[in-house]
C-alpha cells in the first residue's frame, strides 16, 4: 500500500528510522519488497532523476505497481530523490508519487526557500508531502557532485526559519555524511551535536539523513577479490542509526550499499562461471542477497517488526 511519508514519520518519530532505498530495475524492486516483508518493516522507495531516465519513468512506476499487487501486506511511500524543480513538478502532476524532494541546497538561503516554497504549494494542493535540504553533503551521487571543500553542515540557527518560511514537511540535514562510497576519507564524522541542536529548534519535526550507506568492508573486499578496484571506501557505522532516530531522524537514505551488493554478486558470479551468458542466474542470486541485506539494514534502523503497528495507524 502506498502512503505518504507523513504517515510513516508519525509512526517512527523518536523510536526508529524508515529506510529509504533507491531502485533502478526489476531485481532491486523485488529484492527490496522481499527484504521488507521478511523483516516486517515499512519502507520508502526512492526514485532518482537518474533512475527515471535510465529506463523510463513509466517502467519504474509499473514495476512498483506490480510489486504492490504481489506484496499486498507491504506499506511504503514512493519518493522522488534529489529532484530539481522541473522534475518535482512532473512527479507531482503524475499523481503517482506520495512524496518529493526538492534539492535547492546549492542555492543561497533565500533562493532555496523560494524554490522550495513553489514546490510545496504545488505538492500540498495534491496531497503530496515535500522534503527539502539545508546544508550540502560532499561526495558524488548521480548528478549531485560536491567537493569536500564545498560541503557545509546545516546551521541549527537557520533550520527553524527555513522550515517555517518554506513550508516543507521534512528536512534533510547535513551532519557529516557524504554521498557515494567514499564517505569518511577525510576529517568527516557524524555530528550528533549539530543534530541535537537542530532537534531542539524543531522539536517533533521529521529530519532526514542522506548519504548513509555503511559501505560494508566485506562487500568491498569481495568486490576487489573478484577484480574490482574500490580502495579506501568507507561508510557510516550502521550502529549509529538508532541514536540518529532518537534525535529526530525519521528517514535514512541508503543507495550505495545496494549498488555494492549488485556489483559483488555479478563480479563473483561471472568470475566463477565465465562460460555463462544468461542474465537470470546472477539476477536471482542478487534478489536473494539484496533481500537479506535489506532485512539486516532494517534491523539496524529499528524499523524491523514495525509493519503491524503502521497498519494499525493507517487503518485508524
Amino acid at each position: 500500500m502506498i502512503v505518504t511519508t507523513e504517515k510513516l514519520f508519525e509512526a517512527a518519530y523518536g523510536k526508529y528510522a524508515i529506510g529509504a532505498y533507491n531502485i533502478n530495475n526489476l531485481e532491486q524492486t523485488m529484492g527490496l519488497f522481499r527484504g521488507c516483508i521478511d523483516s516486517k518493516a515499512p519502507f520508502i522507495i526512492q526514485i532518482s532523476k537518474g533512475a527515471r531516465s535510465y529506463t523510463h519513468k513509466n517502467m519504474l512506476e509499473a514495476l512498483i505497481r506490480a510489486a504492490d499487487e504481489i506484496f499486498p501486506e507491504a506499506v511504503f511511500a514512493v519518493h522522488l530523490d534529489h529532484g530539481d524543480e522541473a522534475t518535482c513538478m512532473d512527479c507531482i502532476q503524475s499523481g503517482f508519487y506520495s512524496s518529493v524532494m526538492i534539492d535547492a541546497s546549492h542555492e543561497d538561503f533565500d533562493k532555496n526557500i523560494e524554490i522550495t516554497r513553489r514546490v510545496v504549494e504545488a505538492a500540498h494542493a495534491r496531497g503530496i508531502v515535500v522534503e527539502a535540504e539545508l546544508g550540502q553533503l560532499g561526495g558524488v551521487e548521480e548528478h549531485v557532485q560536491v567537493s569536500e571543500a564545498d560541503a557545509h553542515l546545516t546551521d541549527p540557527e537557520t533550520a527553524k526559519e527555513f522550515v517555517e518560511r518554506s513550508g516543507c514537511d521534512s528536512l534533510a540535514v547535513a551532519i557529516g555524511t557524504s554521498h557515494g562510497a567514499y564517505k569518511f576519507s577525510g576529517s568527516q564524522a557524524l555530528r550528533f551535536d549539530i543534530l541535537s541542536e537542530i532537534q531542539k529548534k524543531l522539536p517533533g519535526f521529521p529530519l532526514v539523513m542522506h548519504g548513509s550507506s555503511s559501505v560494508p568492508q566485506e562487500e568491498v573486499e569481495r568486490i576487489n577479490a573478484a577484480g574490482g578496484q574500490l580502495k579506501g571506501a568507507k561508510g557510516v557505522d550502521a550502529t549509529q542509526f538508532r541514536r540518529a532516530a532518537e534525535l529526530g531522524v525519521t528517514k535514512i537514505n541508503i543507495d550505495t550499499d545496494g549498488r555494492l551488493v549488485w556489483t559483488r554478486v555479478h563480479r563473483e558470479f561471472f568470475k566463477e562461471h565465465p562460460e555463462n551468458f544468461d542474465l537470470r542466474p546472477p539476477g536471482k542470486e542478487f534478489m536473494a542477497a539484496y533481500a537479506k541485506f535489506i532485512a539486516e539494514k532494517n534491523d539496524y534502523l529499528g524499523s524491523a517488526g514495525e509493519l503491524d503497528a503502521v497498519w494499525k495507524l493507517i487503518k485508524g
